[in-house]
């Protein structure tokens, strides 16, 4: 029995390692947990030229969009662990999904393995420009003295966008309703028509607004004051501590996925990431491309997991 175990577990490896050393013999797909368009989806069309160009074969972008990521999650989570699928996580489907659905479908660190980081955006907390605030401070005093006059536009439960005003709701005590819409599209909408007061949206969204003068930026999420809002000083800066947060875009594989073919992919990203032309059109997108070792993004996701999560269980924040 015990040289039958040993026959298989070599079996395993040689087979894994087979893998790994003629890898990519086919196709790659990268499963998308969004519509084509968003920034997800666009960050993985971003890169899938160069890597096909690094490895010679195609790299695929396929979209799989529903329950709030989940259905790509958990289509990648139960793959093939050869290296031929992988999932264009982002914070939403990949950490806090299976919490707010109450489906414990797969576990970013249970079912994945940690590949890189593709992309990093972070977010602005924005009014219509008859709010009759113009700091972080001014807003938290006004929410304080009206209590629960105040709208915040979400895109959904659970968002980064609805957990950063969650964070800022425990971090200040003051309180506001929130109105969750079906997206980032409606949400903007409503703000810009004046049915809600604010929100946190992504750089990439708010930008062209900003710059327009239909909504007035407060403060951004990032760790330092942004060179397309030079003038916006940072929810650190306005005196909200831990407030820094990003969106992050990044890759994953099925558990099981042999340690070489990460190790390539990775580097490979990483050189694709590196290429002026795409610095600019995610700097274009208001992102920062960014890359790290699977061992940098796992313990980047550990740190987010238990950042968000306790803000989720303690905010109640369900679908259900």
């Amino acid at each position: 029995m015990q040289v039958q175990k040993m026959i298989v577990a070599l079996s395993i490896l040689l087979t894994a390692t087979a893998y790994a050393s003629d890898w990519p013999a086919k196709p790659v797909s990268i499963i998308v947990p969004y519509p084509p368009g968003g920034n997800v989806d666009v960050a993985a069309r971003l890169i899938a030229p160069g890597l096909a160009k690094a490895f010679g074969k195609p790299f695929i972008v396929e979209n799989k969009a529903g329950a709030g990521g989940m259905i790509a999650g958990e289509y990648v989570a139960k793959a093939k662990p050869d290296g031929y699928t992988f999932f264009m996580a982002a914070n939403g489907p990949l950490l806090y999904s299976p919490i707010i659905f109450n489906r414990d479908a797969y576990h970013w660190d249970r079912d994945f393995e940690a590949v890189t980081s593709i992309s990093m955006t972070p977010m602005v907390l924005q009014v219509r420009p008859d709010l009759p605030v113009k700091t972080v401070s001014e807003l938290i005093d006004y929410a304080k003295q009206h209590p629960g006059k105040l709208n915040m536009a979400s895109p959904g439960a659970g968002t980064s966008n609805h957990l950063m005003s969650e964070l800022l709701l425990a971090r200040t005590g003051a309180k506001w309703m929130t109105v969750h819409y079906k997206g980032n599209a409606p949400a903007i909408t409503d703000l810009l028509g004046g049915q809600v007061d604010f929100s946190f949206d992504q750089m990439s969204v708010a930008l062209p607004y900003l710059k327009d003068g239909k909504l007035r930026p407060l403060a951004v999420t990032s760790q330092k004051r942004l060179a397309s809002l030079p003038d916006v000083p940072t929810l650190s800066e306005s005196g909200i501590s831990d407030a820094v947060a990003y969106t992050f875009t990044g890759l994953m594989a099925p558990k099981g996925t042999p340690a070489d073919i990460l190790e390539k992919l990775s580097t490979a990203t990483t050189a694709v990431l590196k290429d002026p032309a795409i610095i600019e059109r995610f700097e274009t997108l208001g992102a920062e491309a960014q890359s790290m070792t699977p061992e940098e993004f796992k313990a980047y996701l550990k740190s987010e997991d238990d950042r968000w999560v306790p803000i989720i269980k303690n905010a109640n924040i369900s679908v259900n």
